[in-house]
């Protein structure tokens, strides 16, 4: 059975913030002697409380001096180096969760775009009801995409490109002769739907850039993209990706 998750607020109610009080600094001081213990390092607690007249120590009163006297003899800078109040602890945390909401935005968006990506290379055109906020970030995702398959195309060429050059001479040669026994006994049907493949293949091949300067085939005007190596002339970068 999970726990419920406490309301981290004050407990108005004085016989349940005594109780609460009680119960969690028995657990405080648990936790400060199994870390001492467990990582072998010098600790201490020192609890004050409306309800004793004394404060709670741990481990004792000459332990407490003791570890005070080291931390006295460090230098100043070191000892706020990572010292901090409440106020520090949660304006920590927030910039912390502020990151991790802004990481988390980037990751959504970019998996939004990519979605609506995939869903025009489907239908081969980019609609017209697409607003330019998500065209901007569309070519942007496409960019980066790009500059991906460049840099794999790079490392797989510098990797095998010596062995490539030495087995491609006589592969070549003999396809080109498998090729040209092939025309010499075909059809000229066969040689038509040959090409016809070919030139198939390069029309898949070349869409995009089609696609990209006929702002999906619907118009005549170029899409606003700006200068691709020269971005600050272009609409990215933006927010969310950056």
């Amino acid at each position: 059975m999970t726990r419920k998750k406490v309301k981290l607020a004050f407990i108005a109610n004085d016989s349940a913030r005594k109780a609460t009080f009680k119960k969690r600094k028995k657990g405080l001081m648990k936790k400060v002697s199994e870390l001492s213990t467990l990582c072998g390092i010098d600790a201490c607690a020192i609890v004050y409380s409306p309800y004793d007249p004394q404060p709670e120590v741990w481990p004792s009163p000459m332990g407490v001096q003791r570890v005070l006297s080291k931390f006295r003899r460090m230098p100043e800078l070191e000892q706020s180096k990572k010292m901090v109040n409440q106020e520090s602890f949660l304006r920590q945390r927030i910039l912390k969760a502020k990151d991790q909401l802004k990481k988390q935005r980037k990751d959504n968006r970019e998996k939004e775009i990519t979605q609506l990506m995939f869903q025009y290379l489907s239908a081969g055109k980019i609609m017209h009801n697409i607003s330019m906020v998500d065209l901007n970030d569309l070519a942007w995702l496409i960019d980066q995409n790009l500059k991906d398959i460049n840099r794999r195309i790079e490392v797989l060429t510098k990797n095998n490109g010596q062995s490539q050059t030495q087995v491609a001479a006589p592969v070549v040669t003999n396809v080109v002769a498998k090729i040209e026994d092939k025309a010499q006994g075909s059809s000229n049907t066969h040689l038509g739907q040959g090409f016809d493949i070919n030139i198939d293949l390069m029309h898949k091949q070349n869409w995009f850039m089609n696609l990209m300067n006929n702002g999906g085939g619907g118009g005549n005007e170029t899409m606003p993209f700006g200068d691709v190596n020269n971005h600050q002339n272009g609409f990215w970068p933006n927010p969310f990706f950056h």
